[in-house]
């Protein structure tokens, strides 16, 4: 089941071949692991910062506001009541942790399945390198052109931030992500349209599933 893919130049032709052995790849298992995963990931971006005052929070008297009875009013013991003005509020939200456990053997099993289903459908590009010449926009934008990713949400995995015109040229296009091969995750691989990886990066990302196995 191993899969050949063509290395490319920054002009988009062919320098060589990866081969990505059928270790790496797993195609008929993994379906609700890559599921949980995401869920979890996206689950962990969330901040848990919404808070609310309670009635013993909010300020005010705890003096009784009037009389119990013979006001013709609703009885109220308390103006920092929630149903009156300024007062705290009923099962509000509070800050909370909303991020879930994954398993190790669950997480590295939905990273190889999500890369797996992008390799199958040719949505891998394999550069032999990601450098440009200036830190431009257009020049990153031609460069995508060339490897048939322009206009796609993509995901550039590089071994490290060492270009300065690549940070540059990237940082302007919102549909691209720059980023490390070490923090690929299976949101990162599900959400983009086209993984483009330079071939040292690409070594990097194969070398996780034998850790995490």
């Amino acid at each position: 089941m191993s899969k050949n893919i063509d290395i490319l130049n920054i002009n988009g032709e062919k320098v060589g071949d990866y081969v990505i052995e059928d270790t790496c790849l797993e195609s008929e298992k993994g379906a609700q692991a890559l599921h949980d995963a995401v869920i979890a990931f996206l689950a962990a971006c969330r901040a848990g910062t919404a808070c609310t005052k309670t009635v013993g929070e909010v300020s005010g008297p705890g003096k009784k506001p009037f009389k119990q009875k013979g006001g013709g009013r609703a009885r109220s013991g308390n103006t920092r009541n929630p149903t009156w003005r300024h007062g705290g509020v009923a099962f509000g939200p509070k800050p909370r942790d909303y991020s879930m456990k994954i398993n190790a053997k669950v997480a590295a099993l939905a990273l190889k399945r999500a890369f797996t289903d992008k390799v199958l459908s040719g949505s891998v590009v394999i550069l032999d390198s990601f450098t440009l010449t200036e830190g431009k926009t257009k020049c990153a934008v031609s460069a995508l052109k060339a490897v048939n990713a322009a206009n796609d949400k993509i995901v550039i995995a590089v071994r490290e931030y060492d270009d300065e015109n690549v940070l540059r040229a990237t940082a302007n296009l919102p549909l691209v992500n720059l980023l490390k091969a070490s923090v690929v995750n299976p949101y990162w691989i599900v959400y983009a349209d086209k993984l483009v990886f330079t071939k040292d990066a690409l070594d990097d990302f194969l070398g996780r599933f034998g850790k995490e196995a």
